[in-house]
């Protein structure tokens, strides 16, 4: 989340806590699949009731929830509403796989991964 949010306020200015709130729900789908338990943990500590969910359903609660967080508290959703272009994605993207903090995410991303994660979030 960290690597992609710096472009968007080396490009933007987009403060980076409002960068990284709306980079994380998506980028939380993204890793899923390498979590385990931990999203469970963050469902249940976000309020939901995750007794008798499957993983896969407690992944996609803590993911919604979230969403739901920032949409509630009034962070932009998408990175269109903070002035992002999407004709920027590309060099956005390029960006954020150069970025040291790239390498800590629990999932390998390639740039193409990052070049798709950045269109859900536009």
């Amino acid at each position: 989340v960290h690597g992609m949010a710096h472009p968007l306020g080396a490009f933007y200015n987009t403060p980076h806590g409002v960068a990284n709130a709306i980079l994380l729900p998506h980028v939380m789908r993204f890793n899923a699949g390498s979590t385990n338990e931990k999203f469970r943990d963050i469902a249940r500590a976000m309020g939901v009731k995750v007794e008798g969910l499957s993983l896969e359903e407690a992944r996609n609660a803590a993911v919604e929830a979230v969403f739901t967080l920032n949409r509630d508290v009034g962070i932009p959703l998408y990175l269109r509403d903070v002035g992002v272009r999407k004709e920027d994605i590309p060099a956005l993207a390029q960006a954020a796989f150069d970025d040291v903090c790239t390498g800590g995410n629990p999932r390998e991303a390639s740039l193409a991964d990052i070049v798709e994660l950045y269109h859900l979030a536009w």
